[in-house]
């Protein structure tokens, strides 16, 4: 009878020091929040597709397969990101406010203390100081995936970035962590980005819609056209879709949109788009990040657009709602 409590009490003591062995998991409690859902994601295949991890009583957990470290994105109901960093066999505590996630804390691994420190030094900088000391973090601590994150963040999605300063932080992370295949994704992204920016051209492609039907550039070329990418679990992406199904229905075939779902289900995808009744193309090849459509329009994240003109070319990258219909107005008016 001691031995079984004595068994029983170790494997008590070796759960609360980590995870399953070939598995990554979290736990956490968040105050002023009672019930609900959060979303979870991995930008660098810890796992696929999206999942759901549900609220009780403000408290969750959540464990994957996981069999190399890598980066988790938490979605919180507000649509405000959290990244978690997970390896093998460990497991992290989560704790902090609802009303205050800026401010959540994540303990358990060097790579979660890290970006902990990171978040307390930007929590009351101004925008120009934020991108300076994430800067410094990237140089700092290029062996980390916190790097790869914060460079992605501030870097490569963040308007108005500095593709040539990315250029450099990526190439120092990339000589510190030379197989890490997101770093070479960034990279490609960013040759990309100089092949697709303003003055750039369509570039020729060929994939299938979410029905079964051929899309290519050839469908853009001749008529004005904004080709962007969108999430079911992000609400400015859905936003963003919705004003353009309804230019396309306004405009009809002098206008072309096409929408780069990045969710991880085509059904899930074609399910949102059931009451869609106008010419508007939308892809979904379950690739979400790993999409080659991505890289072909040097898309970077979620709810980022395009704006060609009739003669193929690149008007504008990344406008607003507003700003798109407005530049519309004046080219196909």
């Amino acid at each position: 009878m001691k031995r079984l409590i004595y068994i029983f009490t170790l494997t008590l003591i070796l759960v609360s020091c980590g995870s399953r062995s070939g598995y990554f998991g979290f736990e956490g409690r968040l105050l002023n929040l009672n019930q609900g859902e959060f979303y979870v994601y991995s930008t660098d295949g810890v796992f696929d597709g999206v999942d759901t991890i549900k609220v009780e009583g403000g408290r969750f957990t959540f464990e994957t397969p996981c069999r190399e470290s890598g980066t988790l994105v938490i979605i919180f109901p507000n649509f405000s990101e959290q990244p978690v960093f997970a390896e093998p066999g460990k497991s992290v505590t989560i704790k902090g406010d609802a009303s205050h996630l800026k401010e959540i804390e994540i303990e358990g691994t060097d790579e979660n203390k890290l970006m902990n420190g990171f978040r307390q030094q930007i929590a009351k900088a101004s925008p120009p100081e934020v991108t300076k000391y994430a800067a410094q973090f990237i140089k700092n601590n290029p062996q980390s995936l916190a790097s790869v994150y914060v460079l992605s963040k501030y870097f490569i999605t963040a308007p108005d970035a500095d593709m040539e300063q990315a250029a450099r932080l990526a190439q120092a992370i990339r000589k510190a962590q030379p197989k890490n295949g997101n770093v070479a994704r960034i990279l490609r992204y960013l040759d990309a980005k100089k092949r697709c920016a303003i003055g750039g051209r369509i570039p020729i492609f060929s994939t299938k819609d979410i029905y079964g039907n051929n899309v290519s550039d050839a469908d853009l070329r001749g008529k004005v056209s904004v080709v962007y990418t969108w999430a079911d679990w992000n609400y400015d992406s859905r936003n963003l879709r919705d004003r353009l199904f309804k230019l396309q229905e306004e405009y009809g075939n002098k206008l072309a949109v096409l929408g780069i779902s990045l969710d991880a289900s085509k059904q899930r995808c074609k399910q949102m788009l059931r009451n869609d009744s106008t010419a508007a193309m939308t892809v979904c090849d379950q690739n979400m990040f790993d999409s080659p459509l991505l890289e072909q329009f040097s898309f970077g994240a979620i709810s980022e657009n395009v704006l060609f003109n009739a003669q193929g070319r690149v008007l504008e990258r990344n406008l607003k709602a507003d700003e798109i219909e407005s530049k519309l107005k004046v080219l196909l008016n």
